[in-house]
């Protein structure tokens, strides 16, 4: 499985565009899947097409307005994009209220989810298996995608490196962010790869021997 990082907008969000390493065969489009569209996509959408990429589906770790702005732009290419996100966001992707970009000049309102993300689900991404990690606390629907087979898990905005995700915003719950850090993170190997929302990489074992958070 290739992964690819796009750091977009000004608030340095990590975006992801995950497909099958097999080469591409002349004529035929190869699935990829997107986690998280933040403002400013420009370079994913050019990466997708200039390798002849299909995408799946946009796969949301949560519903704030930087992991969502460029839902818009992915529409404009590909109008019939599944969205899925936890159910307890969908308002988020049309209320700037939940999704904080009610303070912006042009509060974000960005397409309806056509499908819902859940706690224990298991889903085949780029070939690889991928179960799902439900991680409230920096908001009520935070999704955890997490590859057992790749040591991997993509965690948004509830666990970074050195830090933790913020936990002071309307919808945040503090004590439930670490209970989610503690019971669906830090039970994972230690050499799990953690890929954050903001900011570099690091490995659950990292995180549980520096991170001055925990």
């Amino acid at each position: 499985m290739h992964i690819q990082t796009f750091t977009l907008g000004e608030w340095m969000t990590n975006c992801f565009v995950l497909h099958e390493e097999r080469p591409a065969v002349q004529g035929q489009r190869r699935p990829c899947w997107i986690i998280d569209a933040g403002f400013q996509p420009e370079a994913m959408t050019a990466y997708i097409k200039r390798n002849d990429l299909e995408p799946k589906a946009v796969l949301l770790t949560h519903g704030h307005l930087d992991h969502i702005a460029g839902l818009i732009a992915l529409r404009m290419y590909w109008p019939d994009l599944p969205i899925l996100i936890h159910e307890s966001e969908e308002s988020f992707l049309v209320d700037p209220l939940l999704n904080l970009s009610v303070v912006l000049e042009e509060p974000i309102i960005v397409p309806a989810a056509t499908g819902f993300l859940k706690h224990g689900q298991e889903m085949t991404i780029a070939g690889k298996k991928c179960k799902l990690r439900h991680t409230p606390g920096h908001s009520p629907g935070g999704i955890t995608f997490y590859f057992p087979d790749e040591r991997l898990a993509i965690v948004g905005d509830t666990l970074l490196a050195g830090g933790v995700g913020r936990a002071d915003f309307p919808t945040s719950d503090h004590d439930l962010l670490f209970k989610s850090i503690r019971d669906q993170l830090l039970t994972l190997p230690d050499d799990t790869r953690i890929l954050p929302g903001h900011g570099p990489q690091s490995t659950i074992g990292q995180e549980r021997k520096f991170n001055p958070f925990l």
